[in-house]
């Protein structure tokens, strides 16, 4: 396993560690739902270094980003960012990803440059992908190895970094980005963005000032009540939230309109990008299955694989995800299910060995902050 600048530290914090995408991460350091009510009252504080990041810079990097990824990055302006996907050739997902166009001043004349944010599991996999279709005139740069990134996550992370940073992060508005000093370390990306659904803030840069920049933004935070909170807390929260994990709700068989990713599919943007014309067909004619939330109506938690049935016990879905959620004290699971079922408010069932447990069908966010 690949550690990440800040091991030490977590283990040092008696973190319960495990391995994720290839990295030694940190699980949880104290509860999940310690850590996550933290973020949703308060802030935590992730370490989410193991995510890769690459350079896409060039005269013709925007064609090249607009050909690999599903969403309409033309749209972008320096200091913007998106949510896409890596759509392969045959509708399914690669990767969902976060694309940064970044500032003018960190390219040459006549050149634009992106950032690509993919997840740890599929560094290697996205990376031979794009470089396998880089017909561009497009370099692209792999800094996952001497990259950092922090999470700055809940409804106190605003004033906590206000105290440390040199602009006014009132006018970094959702989904942009500045270049800046934090402490006393210059040049970090800050980005607001994050996968909480709490808001917050997340800091690029490089490993060397890993250990001074968590330990500053711990500092910071004590006075609000600030909490380490590891992988475990980030999984509760974004489902909570309805929000997508790669090897759960989308893979490589699953088409983003099945995912309910339509959003960022944009079928009609001008540029062709992979399985464009596969993407219009499901969204004309529909996917046999969509995935949707739903409640269990007892205490059981629903986990990944479970099947689902209807009143005639016949097979209709199958679950993605699932979890107690800490928020709401029910358990709460994500799934794809034949779309004739999907209806709110409709009554269903989960599969736990040969008992069948209520679920009620709930469109997601299940918590609304």
């Amino acid at each position: 396993m690949k550690n990440t600048a800040l091991t030490s530290i977590h283990e040092a914090l008696g973190a319960k560690m495990m391995s994720f995408g290839g990295y030694k991460m940190p699980l949880q350091y104290s509860s999940i739902t310690e850590e996550h009510e933290a973020v949703r009252e308060r802030l935590g504080l992730f370490d989410v270094s193991h995510m890769g990041e690459f350079i896409v810079r060039g005269k013709e990097a925007l064609d090249f980003v607009q050909k690999i990824t599903s969403n309409d990055a033309s749209k972008l302006s320096p200091g913007q960012a998106q949510y896409s996907c890596l759509p392969n050739d045959r509708g399914g997902v690669i990767d969902d990803l976060l694309v940064y166009r970044l500032f003018e001043d960190q390219c040459s004349e006549g050149e634009q440059a992106f950032m690509l944010v993919v997840n740890a599991s599929n560094i290697q996999k996205d990376w031979d992908w794009i470089s396998s279709a880089n017909t561009f005139d497009t370099q692209l740069i792999d800094i996952s190895e001497k990259s950092s990134l922090l999470a700055l996550q809940g409804p106190k992370a605003i004033d906590v970094l206000r105290s440390l940073v040199d602009f006014n992060l009132d006018d970094l508005a959702y989904y942009t980005f500045t270049k800046g000093k934090v402490g006393n370390i210059d040049n970090v990306l800050i980005s607001n963005t994050g996968y909480t659904g709490s808001g917050g803030y997340e800091l690029y840069f490089d490993n060397e000032h890993a250990e001074y920049l968590w330990n500053k933004l711990m500092e910071a935070g004590a006075d609000y009540g600030i909490k380490p909170a590891g992988l475990g807390a980030r999984d509760t929260l974004r489902l909570e939230m309805g929000f997508c994990l790669y090897g759960h709700e989308i893979n490589d068989e699953t088409s983003p309109i099945a995912a309910g990713l339509g959003w960022i599919t944009k079928t009609k943007k001008e540029a062709d990008f992979f399985s464009k014309s596969l993407f219009i067909k499901d969204r004309k004619e529909g996917t046999k299955r969509k995935l949707t939330g739903f409640i269990v109506n007892d205490r059981r938690v629903p986990r990944q694989g479970y099947e689902l049935f209807n009143q005639e016990d016949e097979v209709i879905g199958l679950v993605t995800s699932g979890t107690m959620s800490p928020s709401l004290d029910v358990p709460i699971g994500m799934a794809y299910i034949d779309k004739q079922y999907i209806k709110e408010g409709a009554e269903i069932f989960l599969g736990i060995r040969k008992k069948r447990c209520s679920c009620t069908i709930k469109k997601v966010p299940f918590y609304k902050p």
